[in-house]
């Protein structure tokens, strides 16, 4: 069957192309830029010993192993071929549970887990069932908590669905990508449509009331007519959600990227276009736009939080988890506490070490200041919202006063001159125009950023 063409989005390229830059995602502020080893266990255990009795938290594991080396990836993983390493891996992985929980004041209620990687199907249903069992002794799961796993469909069994579902699991992403052929040949990432759909009507046997779908554009060889060609096939699954994510080329940064031939990716136009065309796509096919690169139907809990101003961001991207606290285990894994943010080692040998020594495997953190903290909940705003008011921001965090923010608002003169933000008294609005350089706007009251810091992707 022919698909149907789309015409492409009607926009002034040139003119947003004119604001590009390097900019973090803000998945944090400060970001993991600002993080060092000043921050280590010591403090880290200091923070989980303060933490509120009230209040649940939010778990997130990270399994760093995959079945097959996505060229485009900017994860912390690895291809294996045997168990074994994974199977160690999780030997450790309890012992951290065990090891931090020891650290806490009491038996803490938590609210959400979140399988990430990696691919978390790598593990097999004795090891998953097993970090289960786990948090669930040191953890008091509260009733209708949200458990979410990234999945790589290419891997993924209906027996490991099915154990995943009788633990909970209601939530649950797929990482698609394209199914343009040529495009996942250049990536090292081929899979098929009936393999997708294999995982989906699985992932609905067990009732997941939320499935995600991951996307990208701006890939090798990608069009604007290949991103819609993928988006009509997978539409015929109604996700709930579906994440359009602009690849990051940073080969300086992963070096198995360096394997992307550069002559092949879509230049800064094609690539801003791929993005606006598919947004104008999902939105006419029913789907609430969600922040940056998110997309929803109005009834899912991602739309509906949109709607009441409850939006967040962290490091999984847009959430709903309304969690003061994210407590991370695995490699790599990042936490988020009312004291600041940590990182595990993200070496596998560091990591297993630091347990071997009864230590929290912490490498790095940083303490976030009350001016980090007011400039968080700004950026916050903007990346969910597309508007912030300083001075409500302000009366949360300073008792009503703001800080001198005349940098900030002299590099948001420009993006004000090209009508892509208002500002009426102290409230900022990213104007529809604007939206797809908020991170750009948003890097504005980063007072930490350095001007094109290799550190970070292209912002459009």
């Amino acid at each position: 069957m022919a698909l149907a063409k789309v015409a492409p989005l009607r926009f002034d390229i040139d003119r947003v192309l004119k604001h590009d830059g390097r900019a973090p995602r803000y998945t944090s502020y400060p970001t993991a830029v600002q993080f060092s080893t000043d921050i280590g266990p010591v403090e880290y255990c200091d923070w989980l010993t303060g933490l509120p009795q009230d209040g649940a938290v939010s778990l997130y594991v990270h399994v760093p192993f995959c079945t097959r080396l996505c060229w485009y990836c900017g994860c912390n993983t690895r291809v294996v071929n045997r168990p074994e390493p994974i199977g160690e891996y999780v030997r450790y992985l309890l012992r951290e549970v065990a090891l931090v929980a020891r650290k806490l004041d009491g038996r803490r209620s938590a609210s959400a887990i979140h399988l990430g990687g990696g691919t978390p199907n790598t593990l097999t249903v004795d090891e998953l069932q097993a970090i289960f069992r786990a948090l669930g002794r040191e953890f008091a799961f509260v009733d209708d908590m949200e458990i979410a796993a990234e999945l790589d469909p290419a891997s993924l069994t209906r027996s490991w669905v099915d154990a995943a579902g009788a633990l909970g699991m209601n939530r649950a992403s797929l990482g698609v990508q394209t199914l343009d052929p040529k495009v996942q040949a250049a990536v090292n990432r081929t899979e098929t449509f009936e393999q997708i759909e294999e995982c989906v009507a699985a992932l609905r046997a067990i009732r997941v009331r939320s499935l995600n779908l991951d996307l990208m554009y701006g890939l090798p060889h990608q069009t604007t007519q290949s991103v819609l060609d993928t988006i009509d096939a997978v539409l015929k699954f109604r996700p709930e959600r579906l994440a359009l994510f602009g690849y990051a080329h940073v080969p300086w940064m992963k070096s198995h990227q360096k394997l992307i031939a550069e002559s092949a990716l879509p230049g800064p136009a094609e690539r801003l276009e791929q993005a606006l065309t598919a947004e104008e796509k999902l939105v006419g096919e029913g789907y609430v736009s969600i922040g940056l690169d998110h997309f929803a139907l109005p009834h899912d809990d991602l739309a509906r939080a949109k709607a009441d101003n409850r939006l967040r961001r962290n490091f999984q991207g847009y959430t709903t988890d309304a969690a003061k606290t994210l407590i991370g285990f695995g490699a790599s894994a990042i936490g988020a506490l009312p004291e600041g943010y940590i990182q595990n080692h993200a070496q596998e040998l560091s990591w297993r070490q630091a347990i071997d020594r009864g230590e929290a495997p912490i490498a790095r953190g940083v303490t976030a200041t009350d001016d980090d903290r007011f400039r968080a909940e700004i950026i916050e705003r903007l990346m969910c919202d597309f508007a912030v008011d300083l001075e409500a921001v302000g009366g949360r965090h300073r008792n009503g006063s703001i800080p001198d923010l005349d940098e900030a608002m002299a590099r948001l003169r420009p993006f004000l001159e090209d009508r892509f933000i208002s500002i009426e008294g102290r409230r900022i609005e990213v104007l529809p125009a604007g939206r797809p350089l908020v991170r750009s706007i948003s890097a504005c009251f980063d007072a930490y950023l350095q001007p094109d810091a290799l550190r970070h992707s292209r912002a459009v």
